[in-house]
């Protein structure tokens, strides 16, 4: 083999490799039996930790949705972020504890949850439940979360999905499935076989003694990804909480849209770049299972980058068939393509089919060619810095 047929298979492989990750996890989810049966732990004293940036139109139904689940000893603090509207005022007023924090410099929900988890230090709680200022828990949420944090003593993310809202686009239905995807069913299969996962950004349980020590005011733009990844290096990697749902919507104004989007995508890249060697290292070095599992998680990158590679991979290997009479690459290539086309429609039809219709799906094509230019701005104009996603107010 030469070393351009060499060079060639390598970079097929970048393609294939996360779909084949990709398939397992959607296959496992959608074919496993039932979890595994526990014990359901203790329920002990927690906070929900709220960070809050101008969320004065929100706050309140997310404090709603929590109120309820909160028992003795239990309660809730909202960090009002560099806040310029009521957010602390409302805050207050639902019976949360609201402190403010005011710093333009450091700016982010990386830099609030540490100054709230300081402001825990005074008293703190044998458990932090981390949720976003736009979410509503299900019932029984925090209940679960804080159990299977006691009982394991590591992370547990729950179930946060993000929904298109009424009379949605097709571009948000089907940004609705993806989410679906990559904060559901992916977890869901790994969880099958006792394995971890990634933290996702709100309904985040954490045992005190692992976040008070952790690194949170780092500033990156996917403050939560990271954070798990931190964890998993030091031998306590994020288990997932299916029972635990936490519920979003996608910013409906095109740019706050385009915001979330941009910070999602960029974030996650810089994640694979900078994290996957590191995890595989740590977990080859310290011979630690959760390490390499999350490695080859991160290591798949977003739905519409993924087809865009595996597109990309068959133009290559036509090429290498022209050039070389290379059979070999066509074949990793249509592997690629068929693995990815597989866990698309297997994962919709267990999961999707309420949210997107298969002639609805036959669209994603085009949605991924939209995002393109996200991935083009990460070469040339990258988002380091966070940005607030602006949203329309509800009615």
């Amino acid at each position: 083999m030469s070393i351009v047929t060499t060079a060639l298979h390598c970079v097929l492989l970048v393609a294939l490799v996360p779909t084949a990750v990709l398939f397992l996890e959607v296959a496992l989810a959608a074919v496993g039996g039932a979890r595994r049966n526990e014990s359901p732990g203790e329920r002990r004293r927690l906070v929900v930790l709220i960070p809050a940036h101008n969320e004065a139109a929100m706050i309140a139904d997310t404090l709603a949705s929590i109120r309820p689940q909160l028992k003795g000893g239990d309660r809730i603090v909202v960090v009002a972020d560099n806040c310029t509207d009521d957010t602390a005022a409302i805050a207050a007023a639902q019976g949360a504890q609201a402190v403010r924090r005011d710093d333009l410099e450091r700016r982010g929900k990386g830099f609030a949850l540490d100054y709230g988890v300081r402001h825990l230090e005074s008293d703190p709680p044998d458990v932090v439940v981390i949720v976003d200022a736009d979410c509503r828990l299900a019932e029984g949420c925090l209940d679960r979360l804080a159990r299977q944090c006691v009982r394991t003593q590591r992370p547990a993310q729950g179930t946060y999905l993000m929904l298109a809202g009424p009379a949605p686009s097709l571009k948000l239905k089907i940004a609705q499935f993806a989410w679906l995807i990559k904060n559901r069913v992916r977890p869901l299969g790994l969880d099958r076989l006792g394995l971890p996962c990634l933290l996702t950004g709100s309904g985040m349980a954490f045992p005190w003694s692992l976040i008070q020590s952790a690194e949170l005011a780092s500033g990156h733009i996917v403050e939560d990804m990271k954070l798990g990844l931190d964890l998993a290096r030091a031998g306590a990697a994020p288990l997932y909480c299916p029972d635990a749902l936490i519920l979003s919507e996608f910013a409906r104004a095109a740019a706050g849209a385009d915001a979330q989007r941009t910070r999602w995508e960029h974030g996650h890249l810089v994640v694979i770049l900078a994290e996957v060697p590191r995890l595989l290292w740590n977990g080859i070095r310290h011979l630690r299972l959760g390490s390499l599992v999350l490695a080859a998680e991160v290591a798949v990158p977003p739905l519409a980058l993924l087809a865009a590679m595996v597109a990309a991979s068959g133009i290559v290997s036509v090429a290498a068939l022209i050039l070389a009479d290379d059979r070999s690459a066509v074949a990793l290539s249509t592997a690629a393509a068929a693995l990815l086309l597989a866990a698309v429609m297997l994962g919709w039809w267990r999961f999707g089919r309420g949210i997107v219709s298969m002639s609805e799906l036959s669209y994603a094509a085009f949605y991924a060619l939209a995002k393109l230019p996200v991935y083009w701005k990460f070469l040339v104009a990258r988002q380091t810095a966070w940005v607030r996603s602006h949203r329309e107010e509800k009615k």
